[in-house]
């Protein structure tokens, strides 16, 4: 038997030997054959990373994703969540390993041509209402790079039980709220008047989103606002004035830390502390988007007809109250991906009637796109936003940031202004500073 293989072995090694003498090209030829067909069985099947920084939509997300795997053999989708998506990102286009899909958007990374042009998506943009598409339009060249699936609205939620007991009406004036708050510490000690969740540096980043960007937003315009932090036009941003928005911001805060108007543990604060404390009473006032309220009424159902919503009080001369009202969860697509059908394919199933009505509903926000019927809120609270939407100055949000200064970095100087290392001015010649050297 050892015979018979030993001499079989030498037949295919001198097969092969005269082979290769008499026609190589050949060989050379079927074995090039050979691994293109393997080449081609391995890439026939597509792997598409989608990066994101939005924690309410994982488990939603996660879901549509194992739909649309399962629905057909070609493409996986796989989502990677991070915290601290804004400065993630950037180690990921510096290192080269770049999501095919991702949430992070910022101008300077337009600029950098980072994201695809999805203006031909006509299917997309013909179902999104007008006022979206404007918000996904970029303002320096009119094209989009990323299309949205929701409208979002951010300012104060405040407990309803709370303020009817205590006869408080929502401010519309700084003033106004500085004494609200007051009357709930004076009158219910036990209760933090406004829970401020420090320990997210995002969440701080929003406030200054809202508040003072929200100033100047009102003051400029919204289209000439977002072309002065295009430009950097300091004069007009002024960030860095002692009497600036900035630095009045600043002041605003530290004294309402100072008077034990805030929460003690503000910078230790998470997210989930702050829900806690709102859906058990011991919380009056928290300042986020309308994507809280999932968490909240996750937290306790009950909650939901005792949830209000108003805008960011008016808190410089000639200013007006001031809500959040924007384009939200906007997808955009890697420059570079060699994945562009691939990754256009999921976003066709993404943005499917009733997988958005899921987002709309999970999102706790009015969906984008025009066909989309979705119940994504109590009555009260739509009635108090439709309201506040009537009645403040609508803003957006700051895409057009600096690509090395982003939102987080943003609340990290406040984290800092809240631990005591800077002054309101010193605070706000940092900003302006941060904002500059994230511009070179």
């Amino acid at each position: 038997m050892k015979r018979l293989v030993a001499m079989l072995l030498s037949v295919i090694l001198v097969a092969g030997i005269c082979t290769g003498c008499g026609n190589s090209t050949n060989a050379s030829t079927a074995a090039a054959s050979n691994a293109s067909e393997v080449s081609s069985k391995a890439e026939g099947h597509v792997n598409i990373k989608l990066f994101t920084g939005k924690i309410e939509t994982i488990d939603l997300m996660n879901e549509i994703i194992n739909d649309f795997n399962a629905s057909q053999d070609r493409i996986t989708v796989e989502q990677e969540y991070q915290k601290d998506a804004s400065n993630i990102i950037k180690i990921k286009f510096a290192s080269g390993q770049v999501p095919d899909i991702m949430t992070t958007y910022e101008q300077g990374f337009v600029d950098q041509g980072k994201y695809l042009d999805l203006s031909d998506q006509t299917a997309w943009w013909d179902r999104l209402s007008p006022e979206m598409k404007v918000d996904c339009t970029d303002v320096k060249s009119g094209k989009q790079y990323r299309v949205c699936t929701n409208m979002t609205m951010a300012g104060f939620f405040y407990n309803k039980a709370i303020f009817s007991e205590l006869g408080l009406k929502t401010a519309t004036t700084w003033d106004e709220f500085e004494k609200n708050l007051q009357t709930i510490k004076d009158k219910k000690p036990s209760v933090t008047p406004w829970f401020i969740f420090g320990k997210e540096a995002w969440h701080l980043g929003h406030l200054i989103e809202f508040i003072p960007h929200g100033y100047i937003k009102q003051q400029l315009g919204s289209i000439e606002a977002k072309k002065a932090m295009l430009d950097n036009d300091k004069a007009k941003l002024n960030f860095g004035a002692a009497d600036g928005a900035m630095a009045t911001f600043a002041k605003n805060l530290i004294e309402l830390k100072t008077k034990g108007l805030i929460n003690a543990d503000v910078l230790t604060a998470t997210s989930d502390n702050c829900v806690q404390e709102f859906v058990t009473g011991k919380a009056a006032m928290l300042s986020n988007g309308m994507w809280v309220l999932s968490s909240l009424t996750d937290a306790d159902p009950k909650i939901a007809d005792t949830i209000g919503f108003a805008p960011y009080p008016s808190y410089m001369p000639n200013s007006k109250p001031v809500v959040l009202s924007a384009e939200d969860s906007g997808y955009s697509i890697s420059a570079t991906t060699e994945h562009k059908a691939e990754a256009i394919e999921f976003l066709n199933y993404l943005f499917k009637a009733e997988n958005q009505k899921k987002y709309s509903e999970a999102s706790k926000a009015p969906s984008a796109f025009k066909d989309v019927q979705a119940k994504w809120a109590s009555t009260n609270v739509v009635s108090e936003v439709n309201t506040a939407l009537k009645d403040a100055v609508n803003i957006g949000f700051t895409n057009e940031k600096p690509a090395g200064f982003s939102g987080d970095d943003a609340g990290r100087l406040v984290q800092d202004l809240l631990s005591g290392k800077y002054t309101p001015e010193t605070f706000a010649t940092a900003y302006e500073k941060a904002w500059n050297d994230g511009m070179k």
